[in-house]
């Protein structure tokens, strides 16, 4: 069987207002976040994208909508470039364990239970997003749970770089 074309998209379309700058620039071992999340990913997808502040792809409808608003981008961006699914992953999130990513890649779609902005999404669902995003719940986990998302615990506590203590700490 042929396996479908998938998309990776790193979501960078935050505030970053705990951390006090942009954290998808911020160094950690040598690389920026957003360089950790790529190099992660690549190994996993087809092609990998930024969404949302500066990156290839924006948020939709529109910005500062939170991660939702990152996977819609994601989503839309997938299906009207040939990918059947797209794998999301915050730009905050460095150190993602190989198991759960290939366990998220099993089935389309899932989410992480720990952190859901990670997850594996049917490009399709791009549609019935945005009409979710019209709603006040505007939860990944609430939308994960709406679409029928397989949710996956991650074996390991996942290092989440909300401010620059965290950072620090990983």
């Amino acid at each position: 069987m042929t396996r479908q074309p998938i998309l990776g998209a790193i979501l960078t379309g935050g505030r970053s207002s705990r951390f006090g700058s942009n954290k998808a620039d911020a160094q950690w071992n040598g690389r920026s976040l957003v360089e950790h999340a790529a190099a992660m990913l690549e190994q996993h997808v087809d092609t990998v994208v930024r969404v949302g502040g500066d990156g290839e792809v924006p948020d939709l409808p529109h910005p500062h909508l939170g991660p939702l608003g990152g996977i819609a981008g994601a989503l839309d961006h997938a299906a009207s470039h040939g990918f059947a699914t797209v794998v999301t992953i915050g730009c905050d999130m460095p150190r993602v364990p190989i198991a759960l990513l290939t366990a998220l890649l099993r089935r389309a779609p899932a989410y992480c239970s720990d952190a859901p902005v990670l997850g594996h999404w049917p490009a399709a669902l791009g549609a019935q997003l945005l009409g979710w995003l019209e709603r006040e719940d505007r939860s990944v986990r609430g939308w994960a749970r709406r679409i029928g998302a397989l949710p996956i615990a991650s074996p390991v506590p996942l290092g989440n770089v909300n401010t620059q203590e965290d950072l620090l700490a990983l």
